[in-house]
């Protein structure tokens, strides 16, 4: 044989498509070797090797397809900067029951409160479960909804969000919209009833929406289905916002 034997294993790895472990094997026969494991031990850390790779690799690609706008995470997050969750309530969140049975999330309070904080949170959380999430903002997502018929890159976004099991869209009813724009969010909601899981977030409370789609009928049409499995969690109108309190200062 012309070949090392760890490249004859290596070979035999990459024709499996264990490709992590290929490039990993010589680093595992040697500290097999060296630390005496048995047969039943070595399979056990190659195999343990690979799936970690994998898992890493999955995480990677899941954290990509949903576009966070930043990485925020529970690590930053203190629940005694607000007063809209507990410990306990925050907690039942973490469990992530509620994304299989399609619940939605409304995060209502002032601009600055925590509320894109807390959705990313969970949203990265999911992620690391194994669900697909995305992240879009109202704006984008009506410019998306608008456009993907004929512009690729919407219509890419689009096919990603409604494969999502978790669906987050920030500063829902910021500003006014036509009444083709409202009619395209209705539909999606449509669409995506009983098939995902939402996280809303919005500095206005579900009763003031009406006036922002500008259609009674509709907004009650969309709020039905929203709102049939939901939990509202309403951020105080403090003074000062977290962002501010946090703020850096030149002087």
């Amino acid at each position: 044989m012309n070949h090392h034997p760890y490249e004859i294993l290596q070979d035999k790895c990459r024709t499996l498509r264990l490709a992590e472990t290929a490039k990993e094997l010589p680093n595992l026969l040697r500290e097999a070797e060296a630390k005496n494991w048995t047969y039943h031990e070595l399979v056990y850390e190659i195999l343990s090797y690979e799936m970690r790779c994998r898992e890493q690799k999955n995480n990677e690609r899941l954290m990509k397809w949903a576009e966070f706008p930043e990485i925020l995470t529970f690590d930053t997050y203190d629940l005694k900067e607000q007063t809209a969750l507990g410990e306990k309530q925050l907690n039942v969140l973490k469990e992530l029951n509620w994304i299989e049975e399609f619940f939605t999330l409304i995060l209502m309070g002032p601009t600055g409160a925590g509320k894109t904080h807390l959705s990313v949170a969970l949203g990265i959380h999911a992620v690391e479960r194994g669900y697909k999430v995305s992240f879009v903002s109202m704006n984008q997502l009506m410019y998306i909804l608008k456009t993907k018929e004929y512009i690729n890159k919407s219509k890419i976004r689009y096919k990603r969000i409604i494969a999502s099991d978790l669906i987050i869209i920030d500063d829902v009813m910021y500003m006014t919209y036509e009444t083709q724009e409202a009619n395209l969010f209705f539909q999606f909601i449509y669409d995506l009833y009983d098939k995902a899981a939402f996280i809303l977030t919005s500095n206005k409370g579900p009763n003031e929406w009406g006036k922002f789609l500008g259609d009674p009928t509709l907004t009650t049409a969309i709020l039905d289905r929203l709102l049939h499995r939901s939990e509202i969690i309403t951020f105080d109108n403090e003074t000062d916002s977290i962002r501010m309190k946090y703020r850096k200062v030149l002087f």
